[in-house]
């Protein structure tokens, strides 16, 4: 089946036989036509005797559908939307995001105040395309924009474009193409079991079950901030179920996760041991064992642990990898999985990933195996 194409968004006509475009005013086949519809859905129609008849029915469909209802208020839409500044589009598009819980919502407000409107904020919404957006990506690169923040602000530029989009703003969307922030494998700098050793005990005693649970059990700053001696489920199985919220430095459902959703993980001797010393030694809240000094009923913030690391790092103490940051240590833990052949489903769950594409793109180096290798296996099982 070959096919031509007349203006753009008028729609197509063709003929289903063996016969070249050359021969199909000469062949006895009809012709058919391919188009959208007022709706949107694509429609054929047939029974064309010549390619003027099916051309002339284009036309007519193509001007039925530009004065339509329908088109008339998708170009009012383009014309009142496609002027709008970004920073007024998203005041308004903002209003629309009452599933967000308080937390997300001063999250969004943190990455479009420090990172969307200094970019955005006057451009007019109708001239965004792939490369506003590429272009933009590359300069969050080149000013080190940690690699989190990059992806959550082209998240939220993704979600802000692609309602423009259903709006009718765009022709194509304007994301076709672009390839979002990526994770650079080389940026998971990975202590040894020798630094790890050493880390764990570099700081105050609050900062070695940080250490623990990240390096041991695989949990992300803000879930190891979150410990409960309660979580203890079996002797080797720590259940994770909340975290602190970095940014209301209150307890919060997991990323990812619903509420009441929780992941069990494995809970080695030493982190183990860790946390019922830590219980016994300082005591718990309702099983919390992190709170905050001046009022114990709170947990203990965020940056009580990255002080420590920033000032153990400085210290010049003890053997750091260049380049490493304190996530290292869920790093640590991947690897350690993954270097002794543990599956990497299993690996992806106990880590909360999103799904098993996020930890391949992020430790493939690290999954033991090579095409050399793979080639033995294969000649041995022939």
């Amino acid at each position: 089946m070959a096919t031509t194409n007349l203006i753009r968004g008028m729609g197509t006509f063709f003929k289903e036989c063996e016969h070249p475009e050359s021969r199909w005013s000469r062949c006895p086949h009809e012709y058919k036509i391919r188009y959208r519809n007022a709706a949107g859905r694509q429609t054929e129609e047939g029974g064309f005797t010549t390619q003027d008849k099916a051309k002339a029915r284009l036309a007519e469909v193509y001007q039925a559908r530009k004065n339509s209802p329908m088109s008339q208020r998708k170009a009012e839409r383009i014309q009142k939307y496609g002027s709008m500044q970004f920073s007024e589009y998203v005041a308004d598009w903002k209003k629309g995001q009452r599933h967000l819980s308080p937390s997300s919502l001063q999250h969004l407000d943190s990455l479009l105040t420090h990172h969307l409107l200094p970019e955005f904020g006057s451009r007019r919404m109708g001239t965004f395309d792939h490369k506003v957006v590429d272009a933009f990506i590359r300069t969050m690169e080149r000013n080190g924009t940690g690699l989190a923040t990059q992806a959550n602000t082209f998240d939220k530029l993704k979600a802000i474009l692609l309602d423009a989009h259903r709006l009718g703003l765009y022709e194509d969307n304007p994301l076709d193409g672009v390839k979002p922030p990526q994770y650079d494998p080389k940026r998971a700098v990975i202590p040894s079991i020798g630094q790890v050793k050493e880390l764990r005990t570099a700081g105050d005693d609050a900062f070695r079950v940080v250490a623990d649970l990240m390096s041991g059990c695989g949990l992300r700053n803000g879930e190891a901030y979150a410990v409960n001696v309660k979580n203890i489920v079996a002797d080797d199985i720590y259940r994770v179920h909340e975290q602190v919220n970095h940014t209301t430095h209150t307890f919060a459902r997991l990323k990812h996760r619903k509420d009441g959703e929780y992941r069990d993980v494995p809970l080695p001797a030493y982190t183990r041991q860790t946390i019922e010393w830590y219980a016994d030694t300082y005591g718990t809240v309702d099983g919390y064992l992190l709170r905050r000094p001046t009022d114990i009923s709170k947990p203990m913030q965020w940056w009580t642990i990255e002080n420590q690391w920033r000032r153990i790092k400085d210290s010049g103490l003890v053997d750091i990898p260049e380049g490493m940051v304190m996530y290292g240590l869920r790093h640590f833990f991947a690897s350690n999985c993954l270097g002794n052949n543990i599956p990497i489903t299993d690996v992806a769950e106990w880590m909360g990933h999103r799904s098993i594409d996020v930890t391949f793109k992020i430790y493939r180096h690290l999954m033991p195996g090579s095409i050399g290798r793979a080639a033995q296996v294969l000649d041995l099982a022939a």
